[in-house]
């Protein structure tokens, strides 16, 4: 498979003329010119001709959006919602499951994120349970033991598939088949997952996916796509609505029989449009040739810092993503990223808030974190390598 044309993309992202090596793209990565400018017009058309008029053409984009959204994922336009964070996509779809009931179980991978364990406490206050689906010999999610746990009881199976906190790639695939056999209600936090390897939710068997557009997407702060298999909308019964989610109709406000039923009047025109922009461009590069970019730069520099005495690697599994958690001996992980960010090397650094039960288990106060675009060229890991080993004294 060929790679992209790397400086073809940076020549295109204003971020990557400052001078500055991003290595924080699961964290938020660098939009592109055409992005910005995806979003200014729409601004501009606001300011010209009033934002409610604008708002027609900004309806249109949002289209443009959701059609590209479901290219991506191979999901009809109709399934995919778009929201304002990736928190609030998955937050909305797990209270539309309510009522829990005392007894149901909820089972999760053990790299859950920190923020959708937070959700499932409403959940555990009406009596639910949150149970651990245990990891294999690699720490990976692992679907024998996840078989072995199923009774009637489990309303909801949720995995985080490309955990925050370093490399591992969940078998996200071999998870929806168990829960499609047993018919379990399955959702997918796919925030580190979209725009970085190819997704198809057909494929995963997923009722319920979301993603943040700020990640590999490269899309604006502020947005995220949710996607809901079309079979499985009726079982979700969303606690916020307004006219646009459940419309005016003879017989009252009916919810739409469709994913908008997850959005609202008040909506960024200027936002979704930057992500439309950025879903299209992702679309004719091609997730597949992004991923291999992405994985042949993330597994040099692994290599690279397996050479760096003082560095110990923190990732699990035997696939890896483009997320390589690491400490460096005598360094604080937060207190790394704040020395490498004073060189204008920006990289991630994560605590245990957020993926508590992972960190628990492996002993981990923090982890320093590099995350790999395809963005990302020789120049910018020689400048990181370099920078650490200064650090590392």
């Amino acid at each position: 498979m060929s790679l992209l044309d790397t400086q073809a993309l940076r020549d295109a992202t204003p971020g990557c003329q400052s001078g500055i090596v991003h290595f924080n793209h699961a964290g938020a990565s660098l939009p592109s010119q055409a992005t910005l400018e995806a979003i200014i017009a729409q601004l501009h058309r606001e300011a010209r001709d009033g934002p409610m008029e604008a708002g027609e053409h900004g309806a249109l984009l949002l289209e443009n959006a959701r059609r590209a959204a479901a290219q991506l994922l191979n999901a009809p336009a109709s399934s995919i919602a778009f929201t304002s964070s990736g928190s609030a996509a998955w937050n909305m779809a797990f209270q539309a499951l309510a009522p829990w009931q005392p007894g149901d179980r909820i089972l999760v991978g053990r790299h859950e994120w920190g923020g959708n364990l937070a959700s499932m406490q409403l959940a555990v206050q009406a009596g639910a349970r949150v149970e651990v689906i245990p990891c294999d010999a690699t720490g990976a999610v692992c679907p024998l033991a996840l078989e072995a746990m199923i009774d009637a009881n489990v309303k909801l199976i949720d995995l985080t598939w490309l955990p925050a906190n370093g490399g591992l790639i969940n078998p996200a695939q071999a998870i929806g088949e168990v829960a499609r056999k047993h018919a379990i209600p399955y959702f997918i936090d796919a925030g580190q997952a979209v725009g970085q390897v190819p997704v198809d939710v057909q494929a995963l068997h997923c009722d319920v996916l979301k993603s943040a557009g700020r990640k590999h997407l490269r899309g604006p702060r502020g947005t995220a796509l949710l996607y809901v298999r079309p079979a499985f909308l009726a079982q979700l019964n969303p606690a916020q609505r307004d006219v646009f989610s459940a419309p005016w109709t003879a017989d009252g406000f009916d919810l739409r029989n469709d994913a908008r039923r997850f959005e609202t009047s008040e909506v960024s025109y200027a936002l979704l449009a930057g992500l439309g922009n950025a879903l299209q461009e992702i679309n004719r590069l091609g997730i597949e040739q992004v991923w291999e970019t992405i994985r042949q730069t993330s597994q040099q520099i692994r290599q690279a810092l397996y050479q760096v005495p003082g560095i110990c690697l923190h990732d699990l599994g035997t696939r890896q993503s483009g997320l390589i958690a690491f400490n460096l001996a005598g360094w604080d992980a937060f207190e790394l990223k704040r020395r490498l960010g004073l060189q204008r090397i920006n990289i991630g650094a994560n605590g245990v808030a957020y993926t508590p039960l992972d960190m628990q288990a492996r002993g981990l106060a923090s982890v320093a974190r590099i995350s790999v675009s395809a963005l990302n060229n020789a120049d910018d890991s020689e400048r990181l390598l370099a920078a650490l080993g200064e650090l590392r004294g």
